[in-house]
């Protein structure tokens, strides 16, 4: 559930000396002559049969070179991967996520990408332009997406039904999703209109982004701007007013497991829970997906995994083949074939979309035109381990949302100085 959620991100500031001594130990790695047997590090068993399919196309064009997955539970990925790296047994490609990509390309860890892409002329241009700039650092390109996700609302057409509520579509506001909200809570059914649950990735970042807010610019906190502010109040009224469970109730039970046991009417989710929300028996025929509610503008969050190169692979020739040819169409088109998760690929996604018909995917791709990248920096685990324990008591119904937010922009600010002067 957690493999592409960003919640789990502390690890990474933990991992930053270790990172470093990394670095410094030497053993630059070799191109290898381009042959042998490569290691690639994953974390989500859902795509290891899709993942199985693209290196068995990879190596019938590359008979001199095989791929070994090298599957880690997403718990323990980055403490494995920091520990593998001080052994020099790091897989020699793996995936990488927006919280962590900094802090590895700074120090060093990761094979610098830009002159092979523009010697072999790696099609970057057809990916989405966010995830691209997502994945380079002072001008180097480090890694090469390989899917993304958006954000939509997810909505439970019995219980719309049962309230005798129309169903939301592209035309919503913030304003149809708080009167919706208000009419499907039945307090004596235990029924939530909606989860404004104090998820980052789901749920804050595209209602800050929604009410015209930032979260990070420039090197600078949002969380002290006025629209910020209004999106977390956006949230939290609906708390307060009943209509939302508060973040205490929801700590053992998730917005998303609530919306499972329909028990909440609409969630905000990811499009890579489209295939978990299929195999529930109860929401696969009466469950519905669209764009977010505008706000003040139209926002949703976009993020995505992406293929990099250990800067230590002794087999670096062998291994930039295969990131190459993980960035084409034919690797694009049998990942999109899983019905997992969405290739980053222009016009690929077809395959995605119609793997689950119930379910209207094509809402997802729309949303990548204005779609916000994930924010980050450096050490972006230390200023989101912020934003939990100080906007906890808002979340939970007891009031306070902008005194806690200005509080998280003041600390967040000084997180981000210690990050500029290290």
């Amino acid at each position: 559930m957690r493999r592409r959620t960003l919640l789990c991100s502390g690890l990474a500031a933990a991992s930053a000396p270790a990172l470093a001594a990394c670095a410094d130990q030497g053993g630059g790695g070799s191109e290898g002559g381009g042959r042998g047997t490569l290691s690639y590090g994953m974390w989500d068993p859902a795509q290891v049969p899709g993942m199985k399919r693209i290196i068995a196309a990879f190596q019938r064009r590359n008979p001199g070179i095989s791929v070994r997955i090298e599957l880690t539970p997403w718990a323990s990925y980055w403490t494995t991967l920091k520990t593998s790296m001080r052994g020099g047994t790091a897989p020699d490609v793996f995936w990488m996520n927006a919280v962590n990509f900094q802090l590895y390309a700074a120090h060093g860890v990761l094979e610098p990408l830009s002159e092979r892409i523009a010697r072999d002329a790696t099609p970057l241009d057809r990916h989405p332009a966010q995830l691209v700039r997502l994945y380079a650092y002072d001008g180097t390109q480090y890694g090469i997406p390989k899917d993304f996700d958006t954000i939509g609302l997810w909505y439970n057409k019995a219980l719309f039904d049962k309230a005798r509520v129309p169903y939301p579509d592209s035309t919503w506001t913030w304003d149809d999703l708080r009167d919706a909200a208000a009419e499907l809570t039945d307090p004596h059914e235990r029924v939530h209109g909606f989860a404004a649950e104090m998820q980052r990735q789901i749920v804050i970042y595209p209602c800050v982004y929604g009410a015209g807010g930032y979260v990070l610019r420039d090197g600078h906190s949002g969380f002290g701007d006025d629209r910020t502010v209004e999106g977390l109040r956006f949230l939290t009224d609906m708390i307060d007013r009943g209509w939302s469970p508060p973040q205490s109730a929801m700590v053992e039970n998730i917005g998303r497991v609530r919306f499972w046991s329909e028990k909440t009417a609409m969630v905000y989710d990811l499009s890579a829970m489209a295939g978990q929300m299929y195999a529930v028996p109860a929401l696969k025929d009466h469950a519905g997906v669209t764009v977010l509610p505008k706000g003040r503008e139209r926002a949703t969050v976009i993020h995505g995994l992406a293929n990099v190169v250990s800067a230590k692979s002794d087999k670096k020739a062998a291994a930039w083949k295969f990131v190459h040819f993980m960035a084409g169409r034919e690797a694009a088109e049998i990942q999109a074939g899983s019905g997992v998760t969405i290739s980053s690929h222009t016009g690929t996604q077809d395959a995605w979309i119609s793997s689950m018909p119930e379910f209207d995917l094509r809402n997802f791709i729309a949303m990548k035109k204005y779609a916000v990248p994930y924010p980050s920096s450096k050490n972006t685990a230390v200023w989101e381990n912020l934003q939990y324990p100080l906007l906890g008591a808002a979340f939970s119904g007891k009031g306070g949302i902008e005194g806690a937010a200005r509080t998280l922009g003041e600390q967040m600010d000084r997180a981000l100085k210690e990050e500029r002067d290290r």
